[in-house]
């Protein structure tokens, strides 16, 4: 019986033609071995509602084909089922498939996902929205509002919100309760991280552990502008968590109180919620192939 693989497709994510993917999906995927449906999303959401579709029509293997947005919609389908979620990363961050080490040339993640075994990994949820690397409070949430209004995407826009931003951005006062204690804090941005990084190398959680049933959470205080440069350098050195204006915690379900409600990402992705904000992670929740 031939193996039924659904693709979903970004059209806008990456700078590959889409005609170019269509192609290489042909060549790897041929009709003797494989049954093979291609879909494009319309609009934000869009993957979620495909993919729950296609699950009811015996569709086990589901690909996400685009950046973070798009690996967390269909992720989000397929999480805490049978079937297994195979990434082709086109987005501008590609956190989860760099975390997964799977490559960001087109044809080798396609071979990875023929050849390749599926492991299973934790996933997070703030309130009710699942996230597979990251989300956040404070100034990357920010960010994430600006840069989704922003013309084009990629890592050279995403720079320029955050140098235009930083400058006028005030630290928020949170209280944080986790492993039976609170604390209050007045921190830049606050990271609860399952995979390491944001996206582009950039790790906020160096030793984040997508298998380990915990969630790293990294609160970073206000620091000097003239140790900015610095604090970023050890974002993509992986040693941010050796810096004096961060703390980082291992918790399995955290309490976040604000004093109103305001904006939030998740893999990226900008969101807006209250002023109480629910997280935990969800163990071995999601099947995924990777190296």
């Amino acid at each position: 019986m031939k193996e039924k693989v659904l693709f979903v497709i970004n059209p806008v994510s990456g700078n590959k033609p889409k005609e170019f993917i269509l192609k290489l999906i042909e060549e790897k995927f041929t009709e003797e071995q494989y049954k093979v449906k291609t879909i494009f999303t319309r609009f934000a959401g869009d993957a979620t509602t495909i993919v729950k579709e296609y699950l009811q029509k015996g569709y086990k293997k589901v690909v996400a084909v685009g950046g973070d947005g798009t690996v967390n919609e269909v992720a989000s389908a397929i999480a805490n089922t049978d079937a297994v979620l195979g990434i082709v990363p086109l987005g501008s961050g590609n956190g989860l498939a760099r975390h997964l080490k799977i490559s960001l040339k087109a044809s080798k993640a396609l071979d990875l996902i023929k050849t390749g075994n599926s492991k299973q990994i934790d996933y997070g949820k703030i309130n009710d929205q699942k996230f597979f690397c990251t989300t956040g409070v404070g100034f990357d949430a920010h960010i994430g509002h600006v840069f989704s209004k922003m013309e084009g995407r990629g890592f050279g826009n995403y720079l320029k919100a955050t140098f235009s931003e930083f400058k006028n951005y005030e630290p928020k006062r949170y209280e944080i309760t986790m492993n039976g204690t609170t604390i209050m804090r007045d921190a830049f941005l606050i990271t609860f991280a399952n995979a390491s990084q944001y996206g582009n190398n950039a790790h906020i959680a160096p030793k984040a552990d997508i298998q380990d049933g915990k969630l790293e959470v990294a609160i970073l205080r206000s620091f000097p502008l003239i140790t900015a440069a610095g604090i970023g350098a050890r974002l993509f050195l992986k040693n941010i968590d050796k810096s004096v204006y961060l703390e980082t915690f291992q918790c399995k379900d955290i309490v976040v109180k604000r004093k109103s409600p305001g904006v939030v990402h998740f893999d990226g992705e900008p969101g807006e919620m209250g002023n109480v904000l629910n997280i935990k992670i969800v163990p071995e929740g999601l099947h995924v192939i990777a190296n």
